[in-house]
């Protein structure tokens, strides 16, 4: 049995690749024939449209930025880490290279906000790369809660990141909180 079938029977699905209306390079033709097991997986699947998509808008940013070379290289980062890791026989060794996905796949979201903010790229840009990672991020937790003895301490957990209104609804109550004690 294959990684893939073996996540199947946690929650039903590993997750389905999204691919982004505005960016082609995101729609990963998946009718290439699979070679290695970890192509089969829909987390590295989705990871290499969006190490795909994250070449594109390289190719469209002029001039250097540091975030810009590091958002190269957590992008590429992030599918080698899954093939990697599905590649290795203990549950150890896997966790560890999932988690290596993980934090690359944070440091891409990171790396994609600190270009918006320096105005390298429009901020609306962003936004469906941002929710693609979520996904990845999510699909890789599921993983690492089926192999990880650890998996209970990493922060995220599946679906937990808020919208933009749960962000602005805490800000009202931490606004509220802070007038009662004056």
């Amino acid at each position: 049995m294959g990684l893939q079938q073996s996540l199947r029977g946690i929650d039903g699905d590993v997750g389905e690749i999204v691919p982004l209306a505005h960016a082609p390079a995101l729609a990963h033709d998946r009718s290439m024939k699979a070679y290695f097991d970890h192509e089969k997986l829909d987390v590295y699947q989705e990871s290499v449209a969006f190490c795909g998509w994250v070449g594109d808008l390289l190719n469209d940013i002029t001039g250097k930025a540091a975030a810009k070379d590091q958002l190269d290289r957590a992008s590429t980062s992030l599918p080698l880490n899954i093939a990697e890791g599905n590649g290795k026989f203990s549950d150890a060794d896997r966790s560890r290279f999932l988690e290596i996905a993980r934090g690359s796949a944070l440091e891409c979201a990171a790396c994609l906000d600190v270009l918006a903010v320096r105005k390298l790229i429009a901020t609306e840009q962003i936004v469906p790369a941002k929710e693609q990672l979520v996904r990845i991020v999510n699909m890789l937790m599921g993983m690492l809660k089926r192999f990880s003895g650890r998996a209970e301490f990493l922060r995220e957990d599946e679906g937990a990141y808020p919208n933009e209104y749960d962000h602005d609804h805490e800000q009202d109550h931490d606004h509220v909180r802070d007038h009662e004690h004056e």
